[in-house]
């Protein structure tokens, strides 16, 4: 089934070059199907990359899911013209009268600050509160993942001595949880961080789970019990070249950065990456979808 998303989002053309069924609003208007209504909120600076990543992953199921982008209105981003912002985001203040199925909170490049420290925090933490009573699940990624563990845990974040990049493998805990379906005991999966959290701690409170996680980057998902929040700490999403591009930006840049582990064939930086994450990116979209919010809302929002 398709996904349902703003006409002429630039995102759009470059998906039905991959074969991704997607469908503009005009035409989803026309079908007697109620879908499946996510919203996300786009942190991350390079939104538009982040807009097909995503979009990659919501249009490989067999739901039609009718997709709202929504960024910050105490924040002004500086890497998307904001003719794109207008044309296809909106702001909390403009849907926070409606409810969503499901809502995915990405990542942001601001670890090195204090939660209360961000200038967009206190619209964050609204937001976060809002999402108890009007969406039915939410997915939080990297950064998005820390701040839904603080805010509604009380479970901090910690510097780590150097940066957490490349792509480390992962034991599951349960494969009967929904949410794992079908994932191998062990898997790969990308992370780009400078700062984690505590497993102890995570694993102390019983209101979460550790689904997966690392010798090397710790816990990776995280699941609170009443299936209202699933953080990953990670970024299953990303592209084949992400930790490459990213590792070429921080060298211009002059930071002392290690070459990202298990990424390169023979931690070579001259040859291209291969993407071994990918079937498992989209067993934890479907599943998520799936039994978490389509299994879940209410087909009436009362």
């Amino acid at each position: 089934m398709p996904i349902n998303i703003p006409k002429k989002l630039p995102a759009g053309e470059l998906l039905k070059e991959e074969k991704i069924f997607v469908m503009d609003e005009e035409r989803a208007t026309s079908q007697d199907i109620r879908p499946m209504n996510i919203i996300i909120l786009n942190l991350m600076p390079e939104k538009e990359r982040t807009e097909l990543q995503l979009l990659r992953l919501l249009g490989n199921t067999p739901l039609q899911v009718d997709v709202t982008f929504m960024n910050m209105a105490t924040h002004e981003s500086k890497n998307v013209s904001k003719s794109h912002l207008d044309q296809f985001y909106t702001t909390f203040e403009q849907i926070k009268h409606r409810r969503f199925d499901g809502m995915i909170i990405t990542g942001a490049p601001i670890e090195h600050l204090e939660f209360e420290d961000v200038n967009y925090w206190e619209e964050m933490t609204c937001i976060m509160d809002w999402t108890k009573d009007n969406v039915t699940s939410v997915m939080h990624i990297c950064w998005g993942a820390q701040a839904a563990l603080y805010h509604h845990y009380g479970i901090g974040k910690f510097e780590l001595p150097k940066k957490c990049s490349g792509v480390f493998t992962h034991r599951l805990s349960d494969p009967t949880i929904n949410l794992s379906r079908g994932f191998n005991d062990e898997f790969r999966a990308p992370h780009s961080r400078y700062t984690s959290v505590s497993i102890e701690d995570i694993e102390k409170d019983p209101r979460l789970y550790v689904l997966a996680k690392s010798e090397d980057a710790g816990a990776f998902i995280i699941l609170s019990k009443d299936n209202k929040h699933i953080m990953i700490t990670g970024h299953l999403e990303y592209d084949a070249t992400t930790l490459a591009e990213e590792y070429a930006r921080d060298l211009k840049k002059g930071i002392d950065i290690d070459v990202p582990a298990n990424y390169f064939p023979n931690d070579d930086p001259s040859q291209e990456p291969l993407n071994t994450w990918r079937s498992h990116t989209h067993l934890l979209f479907s599943n998520w979808l799936n039994y978490y919010v389509y299994q879940e809302t209410p087909y009436v929002w009362e």
